[in-house]
């Protein structure tokens, strides 16, 4: 899809190199400019002595090359790079690219049709775009984190990066526009994407909700029959049945018809149908549910833990994990029939690329 298209990766860490994965997996070459240390991601989480799983499972089919940018010689090797580049992406604090010469306006001059993306956490132009920041951060002011308490009303932390990984999404669909342009036009454009605008983006149904009700917590009328229920083993299913065909199937399913007029009853626990779920569900185990989830047509899925991914038939028929070198590994998109682990190595040792 994106053969023949070249990138320039000046990101480190995880958003950045979200991104330029999404584009690699696509077909487009991408060399990864790294400092003479390297990304800073190869020395985290380290396994096998070697570079850890962040760098591992971001980095395959990308290329590597180590230059000193305040060296003068290594910044223009770099410019000839990009002399011939269709995309530059960088995630440095704003104003450090200036000072490294390798700001959209210095390049321009070099390549006029660049596609340049600036990744950050608070855009090129806020009052916060020069402050320190991680995913953490971005969700909390987003209004995301809000939305994720436990029953107390307290926040939780998510052990997966929402907003890292949403940024690097929101990056790679920007760059793709930017590429459609030029295509179209010959122009290249300059792309600010901010990982708290990427965040805050998801909450548009949320936010003209609260509008116009002056609720802070969305839209939450699907009752009983939309909810998370503990199985008899302590594991966890969920059901979605907000159309009345999805709750009339499940309730004939579990012989419980005497349910089917209380859908919308909210989960609460001085609510008396609630409670028939929630012990509904604990008379079954995790396993007899998940059978039920596929033979009933009910709108359920099993909460799977991440050791249970790749065994799953439907990320086994859709050829989304795959292992390789040692480790398992995530494609960013559906190749029927294909693998998406043909580089020769899991990474790109550090300037291996150099020569």
């Amino acid at each position: 899809m994106l053969s023949g298209i070249k990138i320039i990766d000046f990101t480190r860490y995880f958003p950045g190199p979200v991104a330029t994965l999404r584009l690699a997996d696509r077909g487009a070459e991408v060399i990864k400019i790294e400092e003479p240390t390297g990304d800073p991601a190869r020395l985290m989480d380290t396994i096998d002595g070697e570079e850890g799983c962040i760098f591992r499972s971001q980095s395959r089919g990308k290329k590597s090359m180590a230059f000193d940018l305040k060296d003068e010689k290594h910044r223009h090797l770099v410019l000839d790079l990009i002399r011939e580049a269709d995309v530059v992406i960088e995630s440095f604090r704003p104003g450090v690219p200036e000072r490294l010469g390798i700001d959209y306006a210095s390049l321009l001059n070099v390549n006029p049709s660049l596609v340049y993306c600036s990744l950050s956490g608070y855009g090129q132009n806020t009052s916060l775009s020069k402050l320190g920041s991680h995913d953490l951060n971005y969700m909390a002011l987003s209004g995301v984190l809000a939305q994720l308490k436990d029953v107390t009303g307290r926040p939780l932390k998510p052990n997966i990066a929402f907003a890292d990984i949403m940024g690097g999404t929101v990056a790679s669909e920007a760059i793709l526009a930017g590429l459609v342009q030029k295509e179209r036009t010959g122009k290249g454009t300059y792309l600010d994407v901010s990982i708290t605008d990427a965040m805050i983006s998801m909450m548009g149904l949320h936010v003209t909700h609260e509008s116009a009700t002056n609720e802070e917590h969305g839209i939450n009328t699907h009752g009983i029959a939309y909810n998370i229920y503990e199985t008899k083993d302590k594991r966890y299913v969920t059901i979605a049945a907000i159309e009345e065909k999805f709750w009339l199937n499940f309730c004939k399913g579990v012989d419980r018809e005497d349910l089917i007029s209380w859908q919308k009853t909210l989960p609460e626990l001085d609510n008396p149908y609630y409670l028939e779920m929630v012990n509904l569900f604990k008379s079954r185990t995790f396993s007899e549910w998940t059978d039920f989830s596929v033979k009933v047509d009910c709108c359920m899925a099993p909460v799977l833990e991440t050791s249970e991914l790749q065994d799953h038939v439907y990320a086994k028929e859709r050829g989304l994990i795959e292992h390789k070198w040692g480790l398992n590994y995530v494609s960013t998109l559906y190749m029927p029939g294909k693998s998406f682990l043909t580089s020769p190595a899991p990474y790109p040792k550090l300037g291996e690329n150099n020569q």
